[in-house]
């Protein structure tokens, strides 16, 4: 048993699990902040600009709901797609953040350095000077 928690330590220290850790929290937060500019920002100025409509109300009603008084016997059916077009905007507005969000993190990266230039190699000699080396061993070979 301990061997099996130092392990799990061992793991959850580590540096991706905390920084994943980190991240889903944050973006949690993230996503209840953008939910509440949706609801409670954008979607009544685009409620205003159509009149005063208010798309999560809208609704197709597939089955009425059936009541026996005030008893609900059957509730309705019915397919939300006013909640769905809520939740599409939610999700425009958290990827166009994020977009933006790492385009700045990336820029503020730190542009690595350029690494300094290795020394040039000394200048060896020439193909004419290596040439003209060997005509005159070979001159020196034949008059021996």
């Amino acid at each position: 048993m301990k061997k099996f928690l130092n392990e799990f330590k061992e793991f959850a220290m580590k540096g991706n699990v905390v920084d994943m850790a980190v991240g889903v929290i944050i973006g949690a937060a993230f996503g209840k902040i953008v939910t509440s500019l949706v609801n409670d920002i954008i979607m009544p100025a685009v409620g205003m600009l159509t009149g005063g409509v208010n798309f999560s109300d809208h609704k197709w009603v597939i089955q009425q709901a059936v009541a026996n008084g005030e008893e609900i016997v059957t509730p309705e059916v019915a397919i939300t797609w006013g909640a769905f077009v809520q939740t599409v905007f939610d999700f425009i507005i958290i990827a166009f953040c994020i977009f933006v969000a790492i385009k700045f993190i990336n820029r503020m990266k730190r542009q690595p350095e350029p690494a300094p230039e290795a020394p040039a190699a000394p200048a060896g000699p020439t193909q004419e000077e290596l040439l003209t080396e060997i005509r005159d061993l070979l001159r020196k070979e034949v008059e021996k």
